[in-house]
């Protein structure tokens, strides 16, 4: 028999004790060190930006414009199918926003003329959920922004993301209701409208009753919406326009519908032609919403598409128009239309543009026929003036310097929020951007932070810090879609004091290595730059203070156009921080 006396247990219990803290102790320096090198790794894998720079510089812009005159286009780049209302003094504008985040981009304004971004509708991942969407094809399709009874309306289509909803807030920066979706709406460009009976009604594209009779064939829907219960009335929708204008003549895509009500007249505008060339925009009317719309015989209102193409600096694809009354009485009309090159090539997309409405025989016209869409006219007269708003029109300079820890409104990702990989260090000046594995060609959230094209000839350039490790690798990319892009970055060649500067080229979804290039640092941060002369672009660098060089010049831009690239959006250029893939691309 074993006989431990009490002392000896005592000893036991203490030796136990001791081994048990020293294997804890052993632990937390494990988990300590563990976690000293995660956040080690963190910060190696992340890309510093001190600033990014964009200049746009375009003849049609270079006019010497009086005080009463305005430039078109008022919000230039992409900003497609704008829908304006009125508070008031104060006029709000909404754009589409397909696949980009945040979605739903506000601007205000006092005179018409000068627009400030104030917010934007969608900014909560919960809203809506867009991983996956092809950003240039799908989300945000045409929104109708209304003011009424103090409330602002916002209906719009989430195409592959939900299909048609509607939002409101009290004011219009936000923030914004979650959707109420509207299942028994399909298709797409719903409008809003109220009556003065106190009626509310929904007009949008659908599809014919029955099997359309071509391809294009398209109809204009309305139905009576239940404000109160947020419903739309059972059994209460009816086509109203059925194919457009004219339906022997195959009129295509009637979309964008519009109700307004002048004295005794329900107006609803639509566009028609499709928003390419031959794109137009046509009116209708009728004393009641219950009896049939009849076309205005000498529509189109609106079109370019008889013009010749190679005329001075084109504007194209005019269309898809909303209505305002100014408090002086005036009628305008805001409208989307691209400035093209070489005859038919737009990498801008569909920009917003002010175009006065005059009536005529109590029908109203934006512009006579074989009219060409002018750059300077007359301002709104009677209203205030906004020219303290630093708009984004004509000539100019945009800079961040990143000494605001907000995020600057006209950034943009691709289908959902940065907050996970991008942050501002205010103190510091500085962008940080997590390199992420998923890239410009997935159908993810690549970790690109970027801003429209505004100009045919243009540059972009940012100052960067040199990754830390290899296998990441950032820089400047001028993106259309998933499927055509450019990335101009930097990347550590491991064991070695040279970087190397290369330029991948994706087209129709193949990427290759277009340049590569090592050079020799000795600092640690680096220029890179590029600029675009309508279908051209040319890449350039700049080490350790020296002057600027050349790595590639004469690219194709004409990738990134929509003619080339597919889709309804314009190239949008930023800042990418990218986990390298396996497998080196070959210079071709």
């Amino acid at each position: 028999m074993l006989f431990i006396n009490k002392r000896t247990l005592i000893l036991c219990k203490i030796c136990a004790i001791s081994i048990y803290l020293a294997l804890f102790c052993v632990a937390c320096g494990y988990a300590s060190q563990s976690k000293s090198l995660e956040q080690h790794s963190s910060l190696a894998a992340r890309m510093q930006f001190d600033w990014f720079q964009y200049v746009g510089d375009d003849k049609e812009f270079a006019v010497d414009l009086k005080p009463t005159q305005y430039l078109n286009p008022v919000l230039p780049g992409y900003h497609p199918d704008p829908s304006i209302t009125r508070a008031g003094d104060d006029y709000y504008l909404v754009n589409s926003s397909f696949g980009h985040w945040p979605g739903l981009p506000i601007f205000h304004s006092t005179d018409l003329v000068h627009w400030q971004q104030i917010g934007h509708a969608l900014t909560r991942s919960d809203q809506l959920d867009f991983e996956g969407i092809d950003v240039g094809n799908d989300g945000i399709y045409a929104p109708t922004l209304r003011y009424h009874n103090g409330v602002f309306y916002l209906i719009t289509t989430a195409v592959r993301a939900g299909g048609n909803f509607l939002m409101t807030a009290k004011n219009p920066a936000g923030p914004w209701s979650d959707p109420v979706f509207l299942p028994e709406i399909n298709g797409i460009d719903p409008d809003i409208f109220f009556d003065d009976d106190g009626k509310t009604y929904i007009a949008h594209n659908g599809g014919p009753e029955g099997e359309p009779l071509y391809s294009g064939h398209r109809a204009i829907w309305l139905w009576e919406y239940d404000l109160a219960n947020k419903r739309v009335v059972a059994e209460s929708g009816r086509i109203i326009v059925n194919g457009g204008v004219d339906i022997s003549k195959k009129p295509i895509w009637i979309e964008g519908p519009h109700i307004y009500k002048v004295g005794d007249w329900y107006y609803l505008t639509c566009a028609e032609g499709g928003t390419g060339p031959g794109h137009s925009q046509v009116i209708f009317r009728t004393k009641s919403v219950t009896e049939p719309f009849v076309p205005y015989e000498n529509n189109p209102i609106l079109t370019q598409r008889d013009l010749p193409r190679d005329r001075p600096f084109p504007i194209s694809n005019a269309g898809h128009a909303d209505f305002i009354q100014t408090k002086t009485g005036e009628w305008w009309a805001v409208f989307l239309g691209s400035r093209i090159y070489d005859g038919e090539y737009t990498n801008l997309g569909r920009e917003t543009y002010l175009l006065p409405v005059k009536w005529q025989n109590e029908w109203p016209v934006i512009l006579t026929a074989n009219t060409a869409i002018p750059y300077v006219l007359e301002k709104p007269k009677g209203l205030t003036d906004s020219t303290q708003i630093k708009a984004e029109s004509g000539n100019f300079t945009w800079r961040d310097d990143f000494a605001s820890k907000d995020f600057a409104l006209t950034w943009k990702a691709l289908r959902g929020p940065w907050s996970s990989w991008a942050s501002i260090d205010s103190q510091q000046g500085l962008l940080n951007v997590k390199a992420k594995s998923d890239t410009l060609s997935s159908k993810k959230v690549p970790a690109f932070l970027a801003r429209p094209q505004q100009h045919q000839n243009f540059s972009v350039s940012t100052k960067l810090k040199i990754p830390q490790q290899s296998g990441i690798s950032g820089g400047l990319a001028a993106l259309q879609n998933s499927r055509c892009h450019y990335y101009w970055g930097v990347r550590r060649q491991e064991n070695s004091k040279a970087v190397e500067l290369f330029l991948e080229k994706t087209e129709a979804g193949n990427t290759k290595l277009v340049s590569s290039s090592l050079v020799p640092v000795s600092g640690d941060w680096l220029i890179l730059e590029f600029a675009g002369n309508n279908g051209e672009l040319h890449f350039y660098y700049q080490t350790d203070g020296s002057q600027s060089k050349s790595l590639v010049k004469g690219q194709d831009a004409r990738i990134l156009s929509s003619q080339k690239a597919g889709g309804f959006v314009g190239t949008y250029l930023g800042l990418h921080a990218r986990v390298e893939p396996q497998g080196a691309l070959q210079t071709q």
